[in-house]
Order: structure tokens, then sequence, then C-alpha cells
């Protein structure tokens, strides 16, 4: 830094200052996530940045749904579901199941063991059985244990402050 005075700013997150609790939040950079699943109705899927690891033993992961989503309940029951690390390069899938979840029109589309679609060319996939589903607010928090993992090198696409990056391998 130049040395000059940051202006910090404060507030409780209550309903008149929801927009920028929203604000503050996008400050941190995540990773874009699609999470994929089998319905009776065929294939779904949702672009999700509510992604992290939870456990080594036993391997668990978490997400979070909203439940303004018309996803959601789908999302939060679905017994077996797969999540996708995206790579720097996939923003057009990122976009694509933030748009529509059921258009699995897509090239290299293979099927795990439970049916679900686990889509090409991610930089990490972990396959799922659902372990848990726990309110929060106005999400779900799912926590899925992990049956099977594939990866891949390379940079991540990344959501920071509203708007797609990508993540590197890291400091020099």
């Amino acid at each position: 830094m130049d040395g000059a005075m940051m202006t910090e700013t404060s507030f409780t997150p209550d309903a008149a200052h929801q927009r920028a609790f929203r604000d503050a939040l996008g400050r941190f950079a995540t990773g874009v996530t699609v999470v994929t699943t089998r319905t009776d109705h065929g294939p779904l899927g949702i672009t999700a940045n509510s992604f992290a690891a939870l456990s080594l033993d036993p391997a668990l992961v978490m997400w979070a749904p909203g439940k303004f989503s018309r996803r959601f309940g789908v999302f939060a029951e679905a017994p077996c579901f797969a999540i996708h690390v995206l790579a720097e390069d996939q923003l057009a899938l990122a976009e694509h199941f933030a748009a529509n979840g059921s258009d699995f029109d897509l090239p290299d589309l293979v099927e795990s063991a439970d049916g679900v679609p686990l889509l090409a060319n991610c930089l990490a996939r972990f396959e799922c059985q659902r372990h848990a589903v726990y309110p929060g607010g106005d999400h779900a928090i799912v926590v899925g244990q992990v049956t099977q993992v594939s990866t891949r090198d390379g940079a991540g696409l990344s959501f920071f402050a509203g708007q797609y990056g990508r993540i590197d391998a890291g400091l020099r």
C-alpha cells in the first residue's frame, strides 16, 4: 500500500443493509462449481459458489443451495450428486447452468454408476451420496459423502465482487 488511509464501513446485517451485506460477502473470492443430479424427469444442474471441504475422515464436502431457486427442492433431497469445480476456460458452462439447469446437450457427458451426469474437463469432480442436510436460513447446507474423485491440472474459475475471474497456483 502507499500508506493512504483506508475507509472502513460498518453496519448491522439487517433488512435495511441487505445489499451491503451481500456485497461484503462478495469480497470473499470463491471457486465456481456446477452441481448435477438425476431426477425422475432427467438430469438437473445448478451453478454454485457455496462449496467447501468439510472432513477428510470420513470424506465429506458441503454446498448450500438457495431456497429461492426453483431447483432447490430437488438438490436438497437428491440422494446422489456430483460437484464439478470449474476451470478458468469453463465460464460458458457456469453461465449455462446458472440459466438453464435441464439442458444437458453437452459434449463428452457421461453418467456415474448412480446415473448422475458427469461433466468433462473440470479441475475436480466429487461424486457424492447425501450424508446430511441442515437448515441454513434462506439456504440449506447439503453435506455429501464423497465416493469418487477426479482431478486435472489447470487454473480455476473464480467469483469475486460479482465478477468471474481466474484462480491461479498462488503467490510466487
